[in-house]
């Protein structure tokens, strides 16, 4: 192979994220509606007959399916499905920054949406224990509580230390993440729920000023 042909391969080749197959793609919704005059935003608590993370509160969601165009589709089938209403229900689709999980292996595609009336929800028991809603304005003075998680390598031990430099020495690093939780009357929003209601708070109330908490 020459370099002409090197460059014609690499040059033809679309940019995507390297190992992009071992990961999962999961589309988010986080639900804007109108109660009263007032904008708030809708969580579900999680089904306790759910294997994961029974009784967690979250936003409606899920993982995108072959039979799914997009994850924004997959976000809006989810929603219907987990909240008992038609998909047209749903309008103002717009994405937020999406982000990696590595350590489960996901990649979270969350986007903001309007649901026109709450009185068509009607909760899928099977997945949604219960919903709540919590006025925006609510949100928008407070400060999350912020704890500190830091995660260290784990080596198998048919591990070959006498493959790299230093051996069993080796300075692996540690990472460090913080986890955010908001209260809300006997509620506790934290995890990947807390991280996408921070996110969008960021944009909707500091984009003016060019800060982010």
């Amino acid at each position: 192979m020459d370099l002409k042909q090197i460059f014609t391969r690499i040059q033809n080749h679309h940019s995507a994220m390297l190992g992009k197959e071992h990961y999962r793609a999961f589309g988010i919704l986080v639900p804007l509606i109108q109660i009263d005059g007032q904008i708030h935003l809708l969580f579900e608590v999680r089904s306790l007959q759910l294997k994961r993370q029974p009784g967690e509160i979250c936003f409606p969601g899920g993982g995108v399916e072959k039979y799914d165009p997009t994850p924004q589709d997959t976000a809006i089938r989810e929603t219907a499905e987990e909240l008992g209403i038609e998909k047209d229900s749903i309008s103002c689709v717009y994405p937020l920054d999406f982000f990696v999980q590595s350590m489960d292996g996901r990649i979270i595609y969350p986007y903001v949406g309007f649901i026109d009336n709450i009185e068509k929800i009607k909760p899928n028991p099977d997945e949604v224990k219960e919903i709540f809603t919590v006025p925006i304005e609510y949100l928008r003075d407070m400060k999350p509580e912020e704890h500190r998680l830091t995660f260290q390598v784990q080596l198998g031990e048919d591990f070959p230390y006498h493959l790299i430099p230093g051996g069993k020495n080796y300075s692996w690093k540690t990472r460090e993440i913080v986890e955010y939780f908001y209260f809300y009357k006997d509620y506790v929003i934290w995890g990947l729920t807390a991280n996408i209601l921070r996110h969008f708070l960021s944009i909707v109330y500091e984009q003016d000023n060019g800060e982010k908490k």
